[in-house]
């Protein structure tokens, strides 16, 4: 009996050339140095060791982001069961899966966004831990517009209000998105790339005057008229290009002060392209009015500028009324918690109760 004429899987059909086989690419050593490299890292649930020596490290997992100071939030915003929460940066969710799980039977949580990229894979992460439609809705909107999202999902206010105003990890790992000089990336620093202009295309544009008044207002930066006259006007394409030229603008400074007066100016430049500080006001604003009787607000800040506004809104609201009880005293970090994860340290937490 003649055998079977099957042809050979690795022989192409005539005519046709074989393609070589390709292998994924191997995991470049115990640390590879390029983000698109560490797929260990942003696959945690494949890789739950390599996961755990980075923790164990107080590192954060590249792509990932651990909540800050989450004791301390759940503290001042004490959820129960059947409230109505608002995380209005919604990040990475880790906030929000901790206050979901409070928040019920009978509880639901809005979650607030502006980045398109990172969202939906916060509500993916969010729907997968078992949060569906009835306790958990998300919507692409800075936290400035909480009182349009809030019109039609809770009209009469909502019991508790959380606001991380820290960049996540997952943007400042990306060098794509141009939050970090950790490596070259596009000077973008957009939150929503889709949105404005980006980092490169303002400082080709803003004057050396008020690059001045930026990089005072935005980042305290002490150096700021010998920064702006030598960074005003200029295109600077990625992000190791500003890096260098601040360098070389201060080339006297210590390298451990000009890394300082580096990160300083990223700062500034991210919150003038966002324009983080008119959106804080207007959340500030708008949040006595979002809050149901007794409602708590809880507000999670990264620097000086952040800190002055939402000391001053609580105070403000507690003189005229507003607020019946407000943080007195901000509220750090643990040693402990600093130690496990380096970006907590600059944190503050206040808090206020609605009258």
């Amino acid at each position: 009996m003649p055998s079977e004429n099957v042809p050979n899987p690795a022989t192409p059909p005539p005519g046709e050339t074989a393609s070589p086989h390709r292998r994924r690419p191997r995991y470049s050593g115990k640390n590879p140095r390029r983000f698109e490299q560490k797929y260990k890292e942003r696959a945690p649930e494949k890789y739950p060791e390599t996961i755990a020596k980075v923790l164990a490290a107080g590192k954060t997992p590249a792509g990932t982001h651990r909540p800050i100071m989450v004791r301390e939030v759940l503290a001042a915003l004490a959820p129960r069961p059947g409230e109505i929460a608002v995380d209005c940066t919604l990040g990475y969710g880790g906030h929000a899966q901790e206050l979901l799980a409070r928040l019920q039977p009978g509880g639901r949580l809005i979650g607030l966004d502006a980045d398109p990229i990172e969202l939906p894979q916060a509500v993916e992460r969010l729907r997968w831990a078992g949060f569906g439609p009835e306790t958990f809705t998300a919507h692409r909107s800075n936290f400035a517009g909480l009182a349009k999202v809030l019109s039609t999902e809770a009209p009469g206010g909502v019991d508790l209000i959380l606001a991380d105003l820290g960049v996540s990890s997952m943007q400042l790992d990306d060098p794509a998105r141009g939050f970090s000089v950790k490596a070259e990336g596009s000077l973008d620093m957009r939150m929503n790339p889709a949105r404005g202009q980006s980092a490169s295309a303002l400082l080709e544009k803003v004057s050396a005057g008020a690059l001045e008044r930026m990089l005072v207002e935005n980042a305290d930066e002490p150096r700021a008229d010998v920064l702006a006259a030598a960074l005003a006007g200029r295109r600077f394409a990625t992000t190791l290009e500003l890096a260098r030229a601040v360098r070389e603008a201060l080339p006297r400074l210590r390298e451990e002060d000009a890394a300082i007066s580096v990160r300083r100016v990223f700062q500034a430049v991210r919150i003038a392209v966002n324009e983080e500080f008119s959106a804080l006001e207007m959340l500030l604003r708008s949040l006595p009015g979002c809050l149901r009787t007794g409602g708590r607000v809880a507000v999670l800040t990264f620097h000086s500028g952040e800190d002055r506004r939402v000391k001053k809104a609580f105070e403000a609201g507690m003189e005229c009324g507003e607020y019946t009880e407000i943080a007195r005293e901000v509220i750090r970090p643990t040693a402990e918690e600093r130690n496990a994860n380096s970006r907590s340290a600059p944190a503050k937490l206040r808090w206020a109760k609605r009258a």
